[in-house]
Order: C-alpha cells, then structure tokens, then sequence
C-alpha cells in the first residue's frame, strides 16, 4: 500500500460516520496488543483550545529533553499532520505501512461480526501503534469529538486536561453547557489530577466529577494565575504565577489573549507533571512557549493588505477572534471571509464577527458544510455588503479585491475552509 492508497482507504472510512463508543476501537487494539497501556499521556479534551494547549504542552516537554508524541486533528494540509515527534510529522512512507498493517485486522474484525471501526478510530489506534514503536517519552493526546466516548479515552493518563467548555458540537453532546460538561469530564480518571481552565457550569461538572472520582483539580485562574505585559509584532510577552514557580517575560508567537489562557493551562499541566516526577525547569517552559508553532490560529499570512487566518469554527472561538482584532486592529476596518459547516451556530459566529464588515461568503469542500445561501442570508443582517462566491479560491480574490490597504482581511469559520485558504495565500506569497 502507498500513501495515496492509504489516504483513499482513510477517505473511505468516512462513510462510517460519527459512531459513538469504545468497543470498536478497544476491539481492536487489543488485536494490536494493546499499545496505548505502555504509553505515558497527557488527554486533553475541552470546547476550543485543545490542540493549542497540546503543542504548547509539547514543545515545552521537547526542550525539558523528553522525546515527545503529539496526537491532534482535523488536520489543515495533511493528514501526517495528526501525528509528530519531537515536532516532525510522520513520514507518508511510514504511514501507508501503518495503515496497511492496520487494514487486515479491522476486515477481520467485520468478518467475525464486529462493526466497522470508524475513520477516527482507525486514526486513534494508528496513533498508539505508531507512538508505542517510536517509543516515546510521553504522549500528548488531543480529544476528537466529546470526551467520555470518545475513542481516545482509553488510555489512563498521568494528567487529564479540560481546557473549557462551551457550545458545540450540540447535535452529538448535549444541548446545555451542564450536559456537555458532563460528557467532557468523561476523561477523568479516579485518582488522576485535572487540570482546567473552565468557569461557571461547565467547572461545577467538572468539580463534581474531581469529587465524586476523587481527583485533584488544578483550577486555572485560581491556582495558576497570569498577567498580561505586551503585545508584540509576532505574539505577545505575559507572566505566569504557577505553583511551582513564577515564569516572568514569557514571550509566546501566538496572537489573542485566549491563547495566554492556553499556554498556562499547559503549564499548569507541566508542573502537575513535575508533581508526578517529571523533570520540567523554568527554562524549559519559557524555550518550549517560545518555540510554539500552530499555523491557522489566528495566523498573519500577508501585510498589506494585513489578512489573518484563524479557525472560528463556533461562539466562543468567535468572541475570542472578535476580542483579539479589536486589540491588534482596534482602527482597522474589516473584510470577513467565511465558511461554515452546517452543524455550527453560524449565527451567533456571524452576531460576533460580521457587523458592519464587508463579507465573504464561500462554502467549505467538505459533504457537511452549511448551505452558503442560508449563511448569507444571515449575514445580511449585520452588513450590507455580503458577496457569494461559492469557489474558496474566487472568494479569497474577492476578499482581497474588496479591502484596501488600511483594511484587515479576516478568513475564519471551517478548518477546511481555511486550509485551503491557506493554502492558496501561500502560494501567492511564494510567487510574490
């Protein structure tokens, strides 16, 4: 099997859906022997935030000298993505092994009367199997979908990470913030610390959950705390109070103050670690959040006009994004490019983002995405300049086209849409 074939062959696990639970996968790595039990992790779940928690918690593991495993998606470019050592992807080569070993056992499974893993867990049980061989120190493990059946949450972690909790993802958790809390905390193990930066509701499951599985909660914000010193051309400097030590001038190249929430929720998590016998300095913490790289959040591609990519893909992503542009760009006026899928709240995202700006609605490639027609229509209700242009690539000309020079150009909603945004804006830098 070659990496193409593989791809084509994880392309058609598709069809398997979202399928809730963890016979299938845990089926299935047992046929593996069981890999995930022989590794250490770290299992974050939560609303936003997960995957920017994970690389920051992994890049200071990287320079505390650990040979570190990352396991995150969606993916922007490529599914290697998903899978990095020590910050490289695996190799399309070593992919295309893995899933051909993988292939076998999932058709005998089905053939002795078991349902068909999913395309996740597939992904998921690749990930163990890949990292388990790799031998890894430690495995940093992003949450797909939820929490408590979720297809990664078989493992027992050393610590159990909620970044926060917000509305998303209703037709699959809950139509609450308490409900979906409660499927979230399904990564809490009893015994094992916790560490999140939830408030409100969703931290009372959370809370309870500790109390009720007898595991220490590190609260952000309570126990962990920070400051905010300035805003730089490419991120922004701020200090953290841990319970460990106090990390001043921490230079972070990420832009938005959510991401500063981020980036102690991961450190929390390194020093809980170090309370688990793990060896992370001070120095280590301000080389790791220094060297964070997390392309698509909200990521500067050109200068002039300035155009930001960043994926906010539901409400609280949206706040976020609406919070950081009016810091960076508090005099700028702005041209909202979007795409959505269908299971979002696109007009909360659009009541956040799309007032009074110029915008542009496009349709992800992606069989889930929301009717583009319906997006501007709602669109229409906060700017009186809304242009349908169904084509990603048409639809960033025409952003471009509308902004001038003093205007910030802003490609947000879908992943998938802004991948291939982005990918699009690359190609135009590299030919400029």
């Amino acid at each position: 099997m070659n990496y193409a074939d593989a791809m084509n062959y994880l392309a058609d696990l598709a069809r398997f859906g979202f399928n809730f639970g963890l016979e299938r996968v845990e089926e299935l790595l047992n046929r593996l022997g069981n890999p995930h039990r022989y590794l250490k992790t770290v299992h974050i779940g939560g609303t936003n935030g997960k995957g920017s928690t994970a690389v920051m918690l992994a890049s200071i593991l990287l320079q505390a000298g650990y040979r570190v495993g990352v396991f995150t998606s969606p993916h922007l470019h490529s599914f290697t993505e998903r899978y990095r050592i020590n910050g490289m992807e695996i190799t399309p080569g070593k992919m295309a092994e893995l899933v051909g070993e993988l292939r076998p056992y999932m058709e005998t499974m089905v053939a002795q009367g078991f349902e068909h893993p999913t395309q996740f867990e597939a992904a998921t049980a690749l990930a163990f199997l890949y990292f388990y061989r790799e031998e890894v120190d430690i495995l940093v493990l992003e949450v797909g979908l939820g929490g408590a059946i979720d297809s990664t949450n078989v493992v027992l972690p050393l610590v159990s990470v909620i970044t926060n909790i917000g509305m998303d993802h209703m037709n699959y958790l809950g139509n609450t913030i308490a409900e979906i809390a409660g499927v979230k905390a399904g990564i809490i193990k009893p015994g094992i610390p916790v560490v999140t930066a939830a408030e409100g509701e969703g931290l009372a499951v959370i809370e309870q959950a500790c109390r009720e599985k007898d595991a220490r909660l590190v609260l952000v914000g309570r126990d962990v705390t920070w400051g905010h010193i300035a805003n730089t051309g490419g991120g922004q400097v701020f200090f953290i109070r841990g319970r460990q030590d106090t990390y001043r001038k921490l230079f972070l190249p990420l832009l938005g103050r959510h991401q500063q929430v981020n980036a102690v929720t991961a450190v929390a998590a390194a020093e809980t670690l170090i309370e688990a016998g793990g060896a992370v300095n001070p120095e280590a913490v301000r080389k790791g959040l220094a060297a964070v790289n997390w392309p698509g959040r909200l990521e500067i591609m050109c200068k002039d006009p300035v155009v930001i990519i960043d994926g906010a893909h539901n409400y609280d992503g949206a706040r976020s994004l609406r919070r950081a542009l009016k810091e960076y760009f508090p005099d700028k006026k702005l041209v909202l490019m979007i795409g959505m899928l269908g299971d979002k709240d696109y007009a909360k995202v659009l009541s956040e983002l799309a007032f009074n700006a110029r915008v542009v609605v496009t349709k992800p490639d992606n069989p889930r995405a929301l009717n583009w027609q319906i997006l501007a229509s709602e669109a229409g209700r906060y700017s009186s300049e809304v242009y349908l242009v169904e084509d990603i690539g048409a639809a960033v000309a025409k952003a471009l086209a509308v902004a001038s020079p003093d205007d910030v150009v802003c490609i947000t909603g879908s992943l998938y849409m802004i991948a291939e945004a982005r990918k699009i804006l690359l190609n135009k830098n590299e030919k400029s």
